[in-house]
């Protein structure tokens, strides 16, 4: 264990911007930026060797914006739903997420957003991707 926590200390310097609670919006914006880079990489692919890192990071950005941003109440189908209302987009809009059956499917609760559809509809609105996790 000993080796193991000199290893982390040699490298931590170079990893902290990723790994370390953001403190400032740049810090957090640095983690939104991996993280987007990290879901498209991954893609939908939940074997993938870097997945469980998606969550890692996921965490991060979500404990940053639980403590600076408003908090989305909702579930993902109602937080899309409000940006959605909010951009005056209508479900035909988005097809970057499928059909408009498939996002009234998604609005209705009968279908999840996946791994893809999050990214994308981050892109969209201009916020994290975690606000649909």
């Amino acid at each position: 264990m000993l080796q193991e926590t000199n290893d982390i200390i040699r490298i931590w310097p170079d990893i902290k911007i990723i790994f370390a609670v953001a403190h400032s919006e740049a810090e957090y914006d640095r983690q939104v930026s991996f993280l987007d880079s990290l879901l498209e990489e991954v893609g939908e692919d939940e074997g993938h060797p870097l997945a469980s890192l998606i969550e890692t990071v996921g965490s991060l950005v979500e404990t940053y914006e639980a403590a600076n941003l408003p908090d989305p109440e909702g579930s993902p189908a109602d937080v899309l739903n409000y940006l959605i209302q909010e951009h005056g987009v209508r479900q035909g809009d988005l097809p970057e997420i499928g059909s408009q059956g498939v996002v009234s499917e998604i609005l209705s609760g009968k279908r999840r957003l996946n791994t893809r559809q999050v990214k994308a509809l981050g892109r969209r609105f201009g916020v994290s991707p975690v606000v649909f996790i």
